[in-house]
Formats: C-alpha cells, structure tokens, sequence
C-alpha cells in the first residue's frame, strides 16, 4: 500500500545509521515493528502482579512421563 508521509529525514538518515539499514522503506518497517513489540512488552508489564499465582502448582509433575 502506497503511503506519503511527512517524514523528519534528519530522524530517518539517523535511524537508519544507528539500525545500519539502506532503504526508507525497511528504516520505517522496522521502527514500527519495534513500536508494536515494545507496546505490547509495556501492556505484559501492566498486567504483572494481576493474575493469582496458585501455590499448588507443581510443573515437575506436568513433566513427568507416564
């Protein structure tokens, strides 16, 4: 899908130094990639400490072959 932006070039030039990529194109792929990835690390960080940890639960036992 074609797309036009009004893209900083200084921030882009600089991305793609720091990420040691050739093309726009994959610079902007990246960087939004790495956006979502973070963006879902934060929301597993948010639910931490929310989910009840069962005392009982022995992971051994799931291992053990019958």
């Amino acid at each position: 899908m074609a797309t036009n932006l009004a893209i900083d070039d200084n921030l882009l030039i600089l991305a793609q130094g720091v990420a040691g990529i050739k093309t726009k194109k994959d610079t902007v792929n990246l960087a939004l990639k790495e956006f979502i990835q973070r963006r879902k690390q934060e929301e597993v960080i948010d639910i931490f400490g929310e989910i009840d940890f069962d005392e009982d639960y022995d992971y051994k036992t799931l291992r053990s072959k019958s």
